[in-house]
């Protein structure tokens, strides 16, 4: 009942704000995307005795955005779910997958100032630390206040949150912020500064995310982990080079790696750093190389040596069939990533993707066993029409004795994944 009642006043804001679009500038769009995947083997190896997995997630979205006289205000509503979820003829969904995925206000400052307060993506550069995570059908947002500076082709972001539970705010004391996992933090503080020129691009960004700190199960302060580094571009006699460099230290209480809330766990010299190199080899094929590293645990010292990538779109790196840092490997042996790919323009409406990449752990595992293996991933997209895609994915990894050790499992069989997707972003008022 509760859904249909969520439901209800979205079809009204959105009956309003069509009447309004007469006078304002007014937009209503919406996304519709099913996918379906098939498992054996996706995220970790697949094992005798194991099922694959095929099902179909959908993600559906309508975004309301009003643009008044200097600010702007958006909403979406979003809906993630699988197909066969609910029993026929509920009235409501059973997993209250309905949310507000994005609710923000954009205001001008002056000439070269704004800010945007609310839940929204926040993606930069390469999006390898702070990405919009598309690909997973929930997506990523966070509650910020920002502050953003634009002018001769430099600007800057100053982020600021405070998290808090929703018991918070009718308590009358306390600030206990229980959320956990996934490196949910109860504050963050950023800067992300940009400078463009003719043929070169820097970024820098700066981090620091407090998680919520316990002593006897006590809330006591925040854990602060901080990470920092550089985004370069540059295009030298027609090649274009990507570069990171990126390092990380702290604090962060364990059960945000899954762990015991009471135990705090210190990062010390953490380090990300890759190149790639992409080459137009005509006008039909893009070809790619590159490479990255990613620091792992030495078991000889008691602190944590392994970077992890916090809030990047991790999905878009070390390979398509998720094994690393998609919600696994944190706080392990780190990875070395060797990666060749091109880009087939087959006609004016499809393209062919094709990616190698070659997996190694950046420290030994305990049988002194580095490789982890090879993943192959395909990807071929056609637009149907101006507002539909479709695509279609193939990945296959051919996993190592290391995988094996790594996984804790032997491998049975092909480990492989396929999914099919279709994209539809209708334009209701614009």
């Amino acid at each position: 009942m509760l859904e249909i009642m969520k439901i209800k006043k979205i079809l009204l804001s959105a009956f309003i704000l069509a009447t309004l679009g007469a006078t304002a500038q007014v937009s209503i769009s919406g996304e519709f995307r099913p996918r379906t995947e098939y498992k054996h083997g996706q995220k970790t190896l697949f094992k005798d005795g194991d099922k694959a997995g095929f099902a179909t997630s959908l993600r559906s979205r309508v975004n309301f955005s009003y643009q008044g006289e200097g600010f702007t205000t958006y909403l979406s509503i979003q809906d993630v779910t699988v197909f066969g979820e609910n029993r026929q003829l509920i009235q409501a969904d059973a997993n209250n997958s309905l949310s507000i995925f994005e609710a923000w206000a954009h205001i001008e400052l002056g000439k070269n100032y704004a800010t945007k307060i609310g839940r929204q993506m926040i993606a930069y550069d390469d999006q390898r630390i702070m990405g919009s995570v598309g690909w997973a059908q929930q997506a990523r947002t966070h509650d910020a206040f920002l502050l953003k500076h634009k002018s001769n082709g430099f600007s800057y972001d100053i982020g600021l949150a405070y998290n808090q539970n929703e018991g918070a705010v009718g308590s009358p004391i306390g600030n206990n912020y229980t959320t956990t996992g996934f490196f949910s933090y109860k504050t963050m503080q950023y800067l992300w500064a940009n400078k463009k020129w003719d043929n070169f691009a820097a970024s820098i960004l700066v981090l620091n995310n407090g998680f919520q700190k316990y002593d006897n199960n006590i809330a006591d302060g925040v854990n602060n982990l901080t990470t920092y580094g550089t985004h370069l571009k540059t295009n030298i006699g027609g090649i274009s080079f990507a570069l990171n460099v990126y390092g990380q230290s702290g604090d962060i209480t364990k059960n945000q790696l899954g762990g015991d809330l009471n135990t705090n766990v210190k990062f010390k010299s953490a380090y990300l750093a890759s190149l790639d190199a992409t080459f137009k080899a005509s006008e039909k094929i893009t070809l790619g190389i590159g490479y990255e590293t990613i620091s792992g645990d030495d078991s000889s010292t008691p602190e944590k040596e392994s970077f992890f990538p916090v809030y990047g779109t991790n999905h878009k790196f070390n390979g398509f069939m998720d094994y690393f840092y998609v919600g696994n490997h944190g706080g392990n042996v780190g990875l070395n990533d060797f990666h060749i790919s091109s880009k087939f323009k087959l006609n004016s409406k499809s393209t062919l993707f094709a990616k190698v990449l070659n997996f190694s752990a950046a420290e030994k595992l305990a049988s002194g066993e580095t490789q982890l293996g090879t993943e192959i991933d395909l990807v071929y997209t056609h637009k149907l029409k101006p507002a539909v895609t479709f695509q279609l994915g193939y990945s296959q990894l051919f996993a190592s004795d290391g995988m094996e050790e790594l996984k804790g499992a032997i491998a049975d069989g092909s480990q492989n994944w396929a999914w099919a997707m279709i994209t539809i972003k209708p334009k209701f008022l614009n």
